[in-house]
């Protein structure tokens, strides 16, 4: 039986939320929404995601601070984590990347775009976590 892809989006503009969890969920995926980045960091630490869809500009805590902490965390230190941003600069894009983040995309996007980036991620990250399980065997 196949897993299904579960997808933690971390987004505070409620319509943008709605949208995307609607978009995975007709791409197959379990998807859960968080509104701030104190209930995202809680659910990411209560359920392992296969990807995490995280706003920069959240009302609480900023999306970087919230990166950099999980990479740092052992049970999502190899879970994907996706940047979605109303910044578009270069230097922006830079710190996401470096904070850990293996891609940032820049809003507005296309939902099919969106859906691409996320399914392309789950698919290399997969691969990646079942070649760190088999290495420590």
């Amino acid at each position: 039986m196949k897993t299904k892809i579960k997808i933690l989006v971390v987004e505070d503009d409620a319509a943008l939320a709605k949208m995307l969890a609607y978009t995975l969920a007709r791409a197959g995926c379990d998807v859960v929404v968080a509104h701030t980045g104190i209930e995202g960091m809680q659910l990411a630490q209560e359920t392992k995601f296969s990807l995490i869809a995280l706003d920069i500009d959240l009302p609480d805590i900023s999306g970087l601070e919230i990166c950099t902490e999980l990479k740092q965390r052992h049970f999502s230190r190899h879970t994907p984590i996706i940047f979605m941003s109303g910044r578009p600069l270069e230097k922006d894009i830079q710190l996401g990347l470096e904070a850990g983040a293996v891609d940032y995309i820049t809003k507005p996007f296309g939902a099919s775009d969106f859906v691409s980036r996320i399914l392309s991620h789950v698919k290399v990250g997969g691969k990646f976590t079942e070649t760190i399980k088999g290495a420590s065997r």
